[in-house]
């Protein structure tokens, strides 16, 4: 088989030329690396947070590459904001739903407040930005031809459990849920939807806890293959899944785990 390549090197069924890309929690880790992973492939990409020193700074890298990008100022549990933000875009044909968070603890220690902090954010949140930006979607007259994606970002805690991470792995579980309902709800009008989950990155956001060195080698002895993940090798599986490379592929988890969930 002869895969064609385009623009940049990518193969020309990884392009995405011509698309619009909303990214949330885009100002740092995750977000951040996809918005400059899609911009790559050719799409104008919408970067979403609520910090804008960050934002801006995720833009200049982008523009400084060549791409195009512009940042959105918006928490994502302002639900009123956010669908106001997103149903005056423009345009929009690709969502990369990744804004989260979570707090370690035991379950019996759960408190009231965190469980609503993170149930707001990992599931109310996403729920709404996902409804947001279909209803946008779904406004291009030519959606059906031209097709449409939704990429959720869960965690490989979305398809199994954990100590100290019981609210974590529930919204997880409930995203990956809605991932499916979605994708066959949405099919008729070519809009898929699917998920990825990784296994634990070297983020940021995982900093504080590898600085645990027994926590850092209960992960390490989880992963088949030894080593905590790197963000190019998530942020490659979210431009797949948001290409027509992955035209066929909806209502299903790409699990990026090292083999983690394999055992």
């Amino acid at each position: 088989m002869t895969v064609v390549s385009g623009r940049d090197g990518f193969p020309s069924n990884l392009r995405l030329d011509g698309l619009t890309a909303l990214v949330t929690g885009g100002g740092r880790g995750i977000g951040a690396a996809t918005a400059s992973a899609l911009a790559c492939a050719g799409a104008q990409v919408l970067v979403m947070s609520r910090t804008r020193s960050d934002l801006d700074q995720v833009v200049a890298s982008v523009e400084a590459s060549g791409g195009k990008a512009s940042a959105l100022v918006c928490d994502v549990t302002d639900s009123a904001r956010t669908r106001e933000t997103i149903a005056a875009l423009p345009r929009l044909d690709i969502l990369i739903n990744n804004a989260g968070i979570n707090i370690p603890e035991a379950f019996v220690e759960v408190t009231l407040e965190h469980l609503d902090a993170i149930i707001n954010l990992n599931v109310r949140a996403m729920f709404v930005v996902a409804q947001a930006a279909v209803r946008k979607m779904l406004e291009f007259p030519q959606r059906r031809e031209v097709g449409g994606a939704v990429v959720n970002i869960t965690s490989q805690m979305g398809h199994v459990g954990a100590a100290r991470r019981t609210v974590y792995c529930m919204t997880k579980h409930a995203i990956e849920g809605l991932t499916k309902a979605m994708g066959v709800e949405l099919a008729p009008q070519n809009i898929r939807v699917n998920s990825v989950a990784p296994t634990f990155l070297d983020t940021p956001f995982t900093v504080p806890f590898f600085k645990d060195p027994k926590f850092k080698d209960w992960v390490l002895q989880r992963i088949p293959l030894g080593r905590i993940g790197q963000l190019e090798e998530v942020t490659g599986a979210i431009v797949f899944l948001a290409s027509p490379a992955a035209s066929l592929i909806t209502g299903t988890s790409l699990v990026v785990d090292g083999g983690w969930t394999a055992q």
